[in-house]
């Protein structure tokens, strides 16, 4: 595997020492294989997990979040009926993924249908958090809020 140093990209950046870190994390940590799944971006502030889930009910799935980390998780089901396979094709087996969320991202919805699982995630910034333009006078400063347009 190649690698490369983000260092040079320290000195342009300002607090963004956790932002480095997980870039570089990232590129150390292999992908996971199982299940597949997609990342899509549904609009500027919108994103959607999909999980191929065949076979699986919602009682056979764990969604939780913790400490900004999104965990889906399944457990393997026994199945009472000794059936024998000549092919068995459909992976039921347990799988836990895992997916670091970024500042104000939230878990909207999660839904299964047609064996795909679909996690809606929304980014939420409150007020507090968006820019503004500082005003610049000779006796005191005023903060004026910018708008997205602007």
């Amino acid at each position: 595997m190649n690698s490369f140093s983000l260092a040079p990209l320290y000195r342009s950046t300002i607090g963004f020492d956790r932002f480095n870190d997980l870039v570089e994390a990232s590129m150390r940590v292999e992908a996971a294989s199982y299940p597949p799944y997609n990342v899509e971006k549904k609009s500027e502030d919108e994103y959607r997990i999909v999980v191929a889930a065949a076979g699986m009910a919602d009682e056979d799935l764990e969604i939780q979040v913790e400490k900004d980390v999104l965990t889906i998780g399944s457990t393997r089901r026994e199945t009472a009926d000794e059936t024998q396979y000549l092919h068995r094709g459909i992976a039921q087996r347990a799988f836990k993924l895992s997916f670091r969320l970024a500042d104000y991202i939230e878990v909207q919805t999660a839904t299964l249908k047609n064996g795909l699982l679909s996690v809606d995630l929304v980014r939420r910034i409150p007020e507090s958090a968006k820019p503004r333009r500082i005003a610049v006078n000779g006796t005191a400063s005023k903060l004026v809020s910018v708008d997205k347009a602007a």
